[in-house]
């Protein structure tokens, strides 16, 4: 596939912590529109991955490409801007504002980007949607399960539209039924938005039916 199509390119990427050595050298490209999931023994590097190519932390060295730009040339402010406007994090815990409705809570990124109100509310509503929570949305976190909780998560995660969405194990606090449907969700994310997914996983089944299962043992792919 052309560079072009690569939304994702990450060349010899290296993190340390005092001593322990979290990622050697690890390389990854990713398509647009492909779903990859990532999967290891707690220790193995997966999280701290996702987090540099999040933008989170920086890598000790080696270059990173999203979508065509390098953030690792940017300022701290430029960078959070960066952040909030290509890339949509999901994590284990939902990390909803209890005193906000769903809707008010998928709205939050749009506002810190500064976008207008009505348009942020529309894109909002639209993804509540595609979730499954058009009837929910004015309820507040308390007021949702689990799972609704999470899908709410999901479409914070990309009402700015993001390119990237990196998400850290999106499933691992919720019971079987719950993880089948948010499983369901993100092939149904590309398939209606052509959503790029980078997944951390410990869920075999989940890892099994995305485009590409990475394996990962002492900060390298295996």
């Amino acid at each position: 596939m052309k560079n072009a199509d690569k939304i994702i390119r990450a060349e010899h990427l290296s993190k340390r912590y005092d001593e322990l050595q979290v990622l050697r050298d690890v390389s990854l490209e990713v398509s647009r529109g492909e779903i990859v999931a990532i999967t290891g023994a707690s220790g193995a590097g997966k999280t701290t991955l996702l987090q540099v190519i999040g933008t989170l932390l920086r890598p000790d060295t080696g270059t990173l490409e999203i979508n065509g730009k390098c953030p690792d040339l940017l300022n701290d402010k430029a960078l959070s801007r960066f952040r909030n406007e290509e890339i949509g994090f999901v994590f284990q815990f939902h990390h909803l504002l209890p005193e906000f409705t769903a809707l008010e809570n998928v709205c939050i990124p749009g506002f810190v980007g500064h976008r207008p109100k009505s348009e942020v509310e529309r894109r909002a509503k639209e993804l509540l949607d595609i979730v499954g929570l058009t009837l929910r949305m004015n309820h507040k976190p308390s007021q949702l399960s689990g799972g609704e909780q999470q899908r709410v998560a999901i479409a914070r995660a990309l009402v700015n539209a993001p390119g990237v969405l990196l998400a850290d194990e999106p499933s691992g606090n919720l019971d079987t039924a719950n993880k089948e449907e948010v499983h369901r969700l993100f092939f149904d994310l590309r398939e209606r938005l052509g959503q790029t997914v980078v997944l951390v996983t410990h869920d075999e089944e989940l890892a099994k039916h995305a485009d590409r299962h990475l394996s990962m043992r002492d900060g390298r792919f295996v």
